[in-house]
């Protein structure tokens, strides 16, 4: 097959390609040469005398071609430089055309400093880069070309996520086998869009088959319908998937009351919750180590009912455990004032008919479905959040870790890949608690028992270090805050160029991506949450979207969509 030697009628030849084609064979301009640089600081780019610095932006690829490789590199910083000191005391008059033309480029001339990521040889497979090409290597743009030789193509395990800055022909997928094998964390600052960022990951993942999902969804952003920041209605993952998700709710009325469909309520037996369960609140409740002593000695003595009979508050009882043990009555009282909170919350019951820890695990791993649990109101109660996906979390991880083991040498009986998804993270991963709770264990893991966690977090630096290094892959949005920053590059290969970057991310809809699931950190523009991407999720490997309903209707609220 022969290409036209020009642009003309591309249509007939790539009528669905033509700009894709256009990237990949007509030539490229060039951006300039490499004139210095070390491995450890990156490289120094002199820039044509054509070449507008306005036209650069970092976070950009370029390519720089060497004698015998590609070295793929992101644009970290852009400087102005000159040849003459004294150009800075006495600039020329460049509003004189021929002085402009003398200066610009010769004289005065733009760089930019690229970091090299990777390296590209005659096989066409990217490597870890441990060189760096000779002086004056020509450096272009990158294109079409060179994204897919590093970032391949959407297959059965990688993912779309969204596009390079300023090449939008081409798409960034990630690989979501490698995405679940190790914990990941969403990071931005409030209003960056972190829950589209985490419905997008969590979408591909259950269109790719990769593992199932249990969402602590404190604020409703996954299960049927949301709400986005413009006042239109997007849909949820229940929606997406109808026949891979299972919405549990702890709030019935709120759920009705929003219109969101579900398909049964959770409720939790007071006689259930152990003195461990209550501990993960030591901060937020302000328990002191008394307390939590108590609560193990209430629960020695009194059984399952340790907590009703506190709630209480019988006089007697109370002076019977001071007196019998080394526990003090004011730290009883204290404790029982702080757990009165828990007859507020409808969810707590005296006893359930029905272990709802068991039918979670039923539904993740013998129906191979993913879980929404929705909280309600009672997502802005963080004790109730914090309480209840510790209880849930605590209980499914025991179980799995029987299943593992019980499946050793036999990979067919293993339960499916799990991902935990909570927000507010930090509230969990406290360096003050984390190495004693279920969340820090699972993180420090790595997968031991099938089980990862997804953390959504504004306050990445809340987490404790070991944890934050124990965190395959890193998805971040803006952050301005300098401790959040650091937490997130902390352990990143190149963290002193992607500083930059990382500050300069546009407030929406882009993120860079660093870590497992990625051959290297990688600025993107997020895909839309829209009626595109709910279109793509049905050829997404003869998964996704109800097709039934889909041919009904496309998109929530007006400008339905019919489907064929």
């Amino acid at each position: 097959m022969q290409y036209p030697d020009d642009s003309e009628n591309l249509d007939q030849w790539f009528p669905r390609d033509a700009s894709a084609y256009m990237q990949a064979v007509l030539p490229i301009p060039r951006l300039g040469v490499v004139v210095g640089g070390s491995l450890s600081k990156g490289l120094v780019v002199k820039l044509d005398r054509g070449q507008s610095v306005e036209d650069l932006a970092v976070g950009r690829y370029v390519v720089v071609h060497g004698t015998n490789k590609r070295f793929f590199c992101m644009i970290n910083d852009i400087s102005l430089n000159n040849t003459n000191p004294a150009i800075q005391s006495d600039p020329p008059d460049i509003s004189d055309p021929f002085l402009s033309a003398v200066y610009t480029g010769t004289a005065a001339y733009g760089t930019i400093h690229v970091a090299p990521m990777l390296s590209i040889g005659d096989d066409d497979k990217p490597k870890p880069v441990k060189t760096i090409p000779s002086h004056f290597m020509e450096v272009m743009n990158a294109n079409v070309e060179d994204v897919n030789d590093v970032f391949g193509h959407e297959d059965e395990s990688h993912f779309n996520v969204g596009t390079p800055l300023e090449l939008d022909e081409t798409q960034i997928n990630i690989d979501l086998k490698r995405l679940v094998e190790r914990s990941v964390g969403v990071f931005g600052k409030s209003g960056t869009g972190k829950s589209f960022l985490t419905r997008v990951l969590l979408a591909g993942v259950i269109a790719k088959n990769q593992g199932v999902n249990l969402i602590f969804d404190m604020h409703n952003d996954y299960g049927w319908e949301i709400t986005s920041e413009n006042g239109s209605s997007v849909k949820g993952l229940k929606q997406l998937f109808s026949s891979k998700v299972t919405i549990l709710t702890l709030d019935v009325e709120s759920s009705r009351r929003r219109n969101a469909k579900f398909d049964s309520e959770v409720k939790i037996g007071l006689d259930e919750i152990e003195p461990e369960d209550i501990a993960q609140l030591r901060v937020t409740m302000s328990l002191s180590d008394a307390m939590i002593d108590a609560a193990h000695t209430l629960h020695k003595r009194w059984g399952d009912s340790w907590i009703r009979r506190l709630l209480k508050g019988n006089v007697d009882d109370i002076e019977e455990v001071a007196e019998n043990t080394p526990i003090m009555s004011g730290t009883l009282l204290a404790l029982q004032r702080r757990l009165e909170r828990f007859e507020r919350w409808d969810f707590l019951v005296a006893e359930t008919p029905e272990d709802s820890v068991e039918r979670i695990v039923n539904l993740l791993v013998e129906q191979q479905q993913s879980v929404v649990l929705e909280f309600g109101r009672y997502g802005n109660s963080l004790e109730a959040y914090i309480l209840v996906a510790n209880y849930l979390t605590r209980r499914i991880h025991e179980r799995y870790i029987d299943k593992v083991e019980r499946a050793l040498g036999d990979k067919a009986m293993e339960p499916p890949q799990l991902l935990i998804t909570i927000e507010e993270a930090h509230k969990f991963l406290d360096p003050q608690i984390a190495r004693a709770t279920i969340f820090g264990i699972i993180a420090r893991e790595m997968r031991k028992y099938n089980v990862t966690l997804l953390i959504v977090d504004q306050r990445p630096s809340g987490i404790d270090e070991e944890v934050m290094s124990q965190i395959g892959t890193r998805v971040t949005a803006l952050l301005d805050n300098e401790r959040d920053i650091n937490a997130v590059l902390n352990g990143i290969s190149g963290a002193a160029g992607l500083r930059e970057v990382l500050s300069r991310l546009d407030t929406k809809q882009q993120a860079i991506i660093m870590g497992h699931a990625v051959p290297m950190p990688v600025v993107v523009k997020t895909r839309a949450y829209d009626e595109q991407f709910y279109a793509s999720l049905i050829n997404a490997n003869g998964t996704g979207i109800n097709i039934d309903k889909a041919r009904k209707t496309l998109g929530s609220g007006g400008g339905e969509r019919r489907i064929r």
